[in-house]
């Protein structure tokens, strides 16, 4: 039986410039002058500097209202951070004065204020983009730091390569993070957050699950496991996402408990009232639809690994990626994924057909394609040809490398999986298979007994969603 499926820059808001000085009189000559050159070479400067790290953290905070808590935020920073460190602001469209607070104040720090409210995950993943440091960390912006906070937990990440992300124990939140304290007022946190001044390894632990109300991480995991998934509304579950990302990719998650922060918990949240648990039902559907039972899913994955002899051999998302699919850059750049390698595509078609084949395109951030070694550029005029000629020939089961099957189940329980090198690997569920098939895919059925005779490969997940990836 043959079956066929069916299956999308951020912009800131205008700053209002001056047409003249204090007194509101137009600038002089040599104002104006001084001006064009300081904005020449500091243009100049940019552009040699661009894409350079510096060898510090980016201190990455979305904004949602709550301008007293932001406020508290940044003056903790800038009185317990010792480190080199940079602050970046993103404002999801605050209507409570943070918009102007940010333009008239001196913070010393970088922001961006979006048109819209494009939630955790979105804000995020704008100011991913903006980061320069050599470590990241996502900090909510209910959040006050103590001494210490960042240069205990960089200490914690450094210490093991395997370690991919590392987060603070706190007063307010979910999971093995949240510990006892004594005090009940902010002003006596400072008492309280006395002990963890000092660096102590011995109270760092390997977890299942980190939170994302503060997560500090290495700047290349972006494109080892990508981008926040934008597919959850305004907040929750997108950070279970991202840990189950890195731990599929076979990486550990620490907590620093020598790193205490102060956590007010989720005050933008708990401001949308009654649409709060429409969201949270969405993402818990939405989490559940894209991962069924991922705790599993990640024992499976490291058994399969085990049973490859592959424990040893580095993983990245994109090897957890089907075979034989349409790739695009958020440019529009179009690639053929074939055998771990991205072939950069040269249609001589017709523009409408290099369309076509965009839209069955899966958008992949771009520090994500830059992960993915390159292969041979393919120049072809038609999709066949393009798709018959990085492909191999091997057969399994009848059936050419890289098809499309499903399980003949009468149970119903539907499972589909792609041939890759005399094995079938499985989408992990009816998400996974959508988000990457099209229209155009031939899905054969097979009976169970002859889907169990081949051995059991990688597990098949989607990308992220990005729905603004410039």
């Amino acid at each position: 039986m043959k079956k066929n499926f069916s299956k999308k820059g951020t912009i800131s808001r205008k700053r209002k410039q001056k047409q003249g000085g204090a007194a509101g009189q137009p600038f002089s000559p040599a104002y104006r002058d001084g001006y064009l050159l300081g904005y020449k070479e500091g243009l100049k400067a940019g552009t040699v500097s661009y894409g350079n790290d510096f060898d510090g953290t980016s201190i990455v905070i979305p904004t949602f209202n709550q301008l007293a808590y932001f406020k508290e935020c940044i003056n903790s920073i800038k009185a317990n951070t010792d480190v080199p460190y940079e602050i970046i602001v993103v404002d999801n469209a605050s209507n409570d004065g943070t918009e102007a607070y940010l333009r008239s104040q001196n913070l010393g720090v970088r922001y961006t204020v979006l048109e819209e409210n494009r939630g955790f995950a979105g804000g995020i993943n704008h100011g991913l983009m903006m980061a320069r440091g050599k470590y990241i960390v996502m900090l909510n912006n209910d959040t006050v730091v103590t001494k210490g906070w960042l240069t205990h937990m960089l200490h914690c990440l450094q210490s093991d390569e395997r370690i991919a992300a590392v987060g603070p124990v706190t007063n307010y939140i979910g999971g093995d993070q949240q510990i006892e304290v004594s005090y009940q007022r902010i002003q006596d946190m400072w008492a309280f957050a006395k002990r963890y001044s000092n660096s102590d390894p011995s109270q760092w632990r390997i977890t299942d699950r980190l939170v994302g109300f503060c997560l500090l991480f290495r700047r290349e995991l972006i494109s080892e496991v990508g981008y926040l998934d934008e597919g959850y509304r305004i907040g929750n579950y997108e950070d279970e996402d991202w840990n189950i990302r890195i731990r599929l990719t076979d990486r550990k998650l620490a907590v620093a408990g020598d790193s205490f922060i102060h956590h007010y918990g989720s005050v933008s949240m708990k401001k949308l009232a009654d649409q709060f648990e429409q969201t949270n039902d969405h993402n818990a559907k939405f989490y559940a639809a894209k991962w069924g039972n991922p705790h599993e899913l990640v024992l499976k994955t490291k058994e399969i690994r085990r049973t490859e002899n592959s424990t040893d051999l580095k993983i990245y998302a994109y090897h957890l990626y089907p075979n034989y699919r349409w790739i695009q850059s958020s440019a529009g750049i179009l690639y053929w994924l074939a055998d771990g390698q991205k072939h950069r595509i040269s249609f001589v078609g017709a523009d409408a057909d290099y369309h076509q084949l965009q839209k069955k395109a899966v958008t992949l951030s771009r520090p994500e394609l830059r992960q993915i070694p390159s292969g041979r550029e393919i120049t072809a005029s038609s999709e066949q040809e393009i798709t018959e000629m990085i492909r191999e020939q091997n057969y399994t089961v009848g059936l050419p490398e890289g098809s499309i099957i499903m399980e003949d189940s009468l149970n119903g329980d539907l499972e589909w999986f792609q041939l890759s090198q005399g094995k079938r690997r499985p989408f992990v569920t009816r998400y996974a298979a959508e988000y990457w098939l099209n229209d155009t895919d031939t899905v054969h059925t097979l009976s169970s007994q002859v889907i169990q005779t081949l051995p059991l490969g990688l597990p098949l997940i989607a990308a992220s969603v990005l729905k603004n990836p410039l």
